[in-house]
């Protein structure tokens, strides 16, 4: 039986292929590869509050692959949302596990990807609605990229 990682701040599975969570402790990256998960995706930049240093290092070490896109949070950018979708295109029908720091972040994105997929509004925003209300910077962003879809 899996590791449980459940414990994770904010942690939720999108489906038996995705989880998305805030930021794991450096222990944690043992119980996702044994949970499965053989890519991890970190949204946060490396110098936000409560973000594990060296992290890419300590995925690494897992054996796990490590993508990271700084998502700054004030000002999330189109480019960073085209980036995580060639990210996910590119690891296609891989155990993919999400992070940021508090799972906002990837939240709106996971929920935006699953609307650019076709994938229904009520159930692409299950997601984002499970861990947060996008605040004004945030939904004028996701409102952006939704327009443009």
């Amino acid at each position: 039986m899996p590791p449980d990682i459940s414990h994770i701040y904010n942690f939720y599975r999108l489906d038996d292929r995705v989880a998305c969570a805030g930021q794991p402790q450096a222990d944690d990256f043992a119980r996702i590869k044994e949970a499965g998960y053989e890519v991890v995706f970190n949204l946060a930049p490396a110098d936000s509050s409560h973000a594990l240093h060296d992290e890419q290092a300590v995925v690494a070490g897992q054996g796990l692959a490590y993508v990271h896109i700084p998502v700054i949070w004030d000002a999330p950018q189109r480019r960073d949302f085209a980036l995580f979708c060639q990210a996910m295109q590119a690891h296609d029908g891989r155990n993919l596990f999400i992070h940021c720091i508090a799972n906002m972040r990837v939240s709106a994105f996971l929920y935006l990807y699953q609307r650019t997929q076709g994938v229904p509004e009520k159930t692409a925003r299950q997601v984002l609605d499970a861990i947060w209300q996008p605040n004004p910077t945030w939904q004028a962003f996701i409102n952006h990229v939704l327009a443009e879809v």
